[in-house]
C-alpha cells in the first residue's frame, strides 16, 4: 500500500483582474484535469460574449450567472497531484463584495499564492488580501508576478513588482527571503506548469514546483475534534450529512459527536471524503457524514462538531487581539458588527476596549481607550448577541481567528485570547 501523501490546502488571492482563476484554470489544463474540448467551447463561448482570453478563468465557474456577468464569485474548490503532496486549490474571489468569502476560504488554507499583476503591481485588494492572510494565520506565501507577456517577459518589470509587493509582504510581517516569487504568464502558460524560454534570467521553480517546497500543515490530530458545519444536508435513504473541514482531532465511524451551540448528540453512521467512504477523518480532511439521531433542522452553518467528551465552547464573551483595517469614522463601546469565525457570523458587540497594542513590539501604547480608529491594534472584549462557537487561538488556532465585517467591507481581523463559557 502506497502511503497517503500529505494534504495541502492553497488559496489563490489577489486582486480582482489579476489572472488568479486564468492561472488555476491553465494549471488544471496542462496538468490534464480539463479536457481539450471543454477549453475549446469555453473559448468559443467566451469569444461570443466579447471576453476572449476568459476561458481558463471558467475552467473553475460552474455557475451560469456568473459568466453573464463575467467574475468570479463562488469558491471552488479543485484537487490536483505533484509528486509530493495532494493539493486542493481554494479558488478566492478577488471581487470587493466577496472579500467575505475570501476570510471564510483564506480561513482554510494553509498557504497561499498571491497573485499580482506586473504593470499594476499592489492595488488596494493586494494589500488587503496580504494583510488578511496574514491574521488568519497563512505564514506560507507564493507570489505569482502575472501577465509577464504584456512587458515581454522583461526582467526589470519584474523586478519592479517584485520590489513592490516585497515592501508589503515585509509591513505585515512576512519574511520575504523564504518566499518564492514567479514571474508567469497564466494566459500562455510560461512558468506555470514547465519552465519558460522566454525568461532565460529566471533560474527558481515553476509554479507547479513551488507547491512541492511548501511544508504540510502541522497536524492538529492530537487536539479535541473540531468540525464546523458548512452545510447540511438530507439526503434520502441515509439521512442527516453535514460537511465541513475537520480542523483538529479525529473523526471515526461509530464515535458520539455533540453540535454546539444547540448541544445535539448524534452518531456518527458514515464519512465520504471526494465522494468516497472513508473509516476517519484527519484534520484538512473536507468531509461529509452521515449523524444518525439528528435532524438536518437542527443544524446549521457555523455550528461546531466535537466529541461530547470535550465539546466546542459556546462563549458568553471573548477578549480578542484585533486589528482594524478600515473604519470610515472610530469605533467605541457598543458597536456591534458581524464576526466572520471559522464558517459561523454573528453579529457581536464591542462590550470593552482594553489596551491599544504597538504591532510592532506588542507594547500597551494606551490603557482603556476611547475609541479605536484604522491602522490601530486593540485588544478588546466581545458578547455575542446570540449563541456562538469560538476558541483560543492557541488551544485551536483555527477557530481562534476572526474577521471583522460590517457596511460591505472588512473592518478587521482578529484571534481570540481568551474565552467566558456559557453557563
Amino acid at each position: 500500500m502506497p502511503k497517503e501523501k500529505e494534504h495541502i490546502n492553497i488559496a489563490f488571492i489577489g486582486h480582482v483582474d489579476s489572472g488568479k482563476s486564468t492561472m488555476i484554470g491553465r494549471l488544471l489544463y496542462e496538468l490534464g484535469e480539463v479536457p481539450e474540448h471543454v477549453i475549446e467551447k469555453l473559448k468559443q463561448e467566451a469569444q461570443e460574449k466579447g471576453k476572449a482570453t476568459f476561458e481558463f478563468a471558467w475552467v473553475m465557474d460552474k455557475l451560469k450567472e456568473e459568466r453573464e456577468r463575467g467574475i468570479t464569485i463562488d469558491i471552488s474548490h479543485r484537487k490536483l497531484e505533484t509528486p509530493k503532496y495532494t493539493i486542493t486549490i481554494v479558488d478566492c474571489p478577488g471581487h470587493r463584495d466577496f472579500v467575505k468569502n475570501m476570510i471564510t476560504g483564506a480561513s482554510q488554507a494553509d498557504a497561499a499564492v498571491l497573485v499580482v499583476d506586473v504593470v499594476e503591481k499592489v492595488q488596494p485588494q493586494t494589500r488587503e488580501h496580504v494583510f488578511l492572510a496574514r491574521t488568519l494565520g497563512i505564514n506560507q506565501l507564493i507570489v505569482c508576478v502575472n501577465k509577464m507577456d504584456k512587458v515581454n517577459y522583461k526582467k526589470e518589470d519584474y523586478e519592479a513588482c517584485k520590489s513592490d509587493v516585497s515592501k508589503l509582504l515585509k509591513m505585515v510581517g512576512y519574511k520575504v527571503e523564504e518566499i518564492n516569487f514567479i514571474p508567469v504568464s497564466a494566459y500562455y502558460g510560461p512558468n506555470v506548469l514547465k519552465k519558460s524560454e522566454k525568461m532565460p534570467w529566471y533560474n527558481g521553480p515553476t509554479l507547479y514546483e513551488a507547491f512541492d517546497l511548501l511544508k504540510p500543515p502541522q497536524k492538529l490530530v492530537d487536539k479535541p475534534l473540531r468540525i464546523p458545519v458548512q452545510d447540511v444536508y438530507s439526503i434520502s435513504g441515509v439521512g442527516t450529512v453535514p460537511v465541513g473541514r475537520v480542523e483538529t482531532g479525529v473523526l471515526k465511524v461509530g464515535d458520539k459527536v455533540i453540535f454546539e451551540p444547540p448541544s445535539i448528540i448524534g452518531e456518527v453512521k458514515s464519512i465520504e471524503m471526494h465522494h468516497e467512504p472513508i473509516p476517519e477523518a484527519y484534520p484538512g480532511d473536507n468531509i461529509g457524514f452521515n449523524v444518525r439521531g439528528v435532524a438536518k433542522k437542527d443544524l446549521r452553518r457555523g455550528d461546531v462538531a466535537g466529541h461530547p467528551t470535550n465539546p466546542p465552547t459556546v462563549v458568553k464573551d471573548f477578549t480578542a487581539q484585533v486589528v482594524i483595517l478600515q473604519h470610515p469614522t472610530a469605533i467605541t463601546v457598543g458597536y456591534t458588527p458581524v464576526i466572520h469565525a471559522h464558517t459561523a457570523q454573528v453579529a457581536c458587540k464591542f462590550v470593552e476596549l482594553l489596551k491599544k497594542v504597538d504591532p510592532k513590539t506588542g507594547q500597551t501604547k494606551e490603557e482603556n481607550p476611547q475609541f479605536l480608529k484604522t491602522g490601530d491594534v486593540a485588544v478588546v472584549k466581545l458578547e455575542p448577541t446570540k449563541p456562538m462557537v469560538i476558541e483560543r487561538v492557541r488551544d485551536f488556532p483555527p477557530l481562534g481567528r476572526f474577521a471583522i465585517r460590517d457596511m460591505g467591507m472588512t473592518i478587521g481581523a482578529g484571534m481570540v485570547l481568551e474565552v467566558t463559557r456559557r453557563k
